[in-house]
């Protein structure tokens, strides 16, 4: 599960997550910042950035 919330409830999210089994090891994974708007950016393993590509091909399509 991807879950977006406010910065200042990212904690009680994930305690929320947390306090089920399926979830217990749930992790704040990235956050979203004004200098790249609709941009992913990746921190590399030895400390660099980069963008990541948009996918190739045909998108998924979406299942809500």
């Amino acid at each position: 599960i991807v879950a977006i919330v406010p910065h200042e409830e990212a904690d009680e999210a994930l305690g929320a997550l947390r306090g089920h089994p399926l979830g217990r090891d749930a992790e704040l994974v990235g956050r979203i910042v004004e200098e790249h708007p609709g941009k992913v950016v990746l921190r590399t393993r030895v400390g660099g950035r980069r963008l990541m590509d948009l996918p190739a091909g045909d998108p998924f399509p979406r299942i809500c």
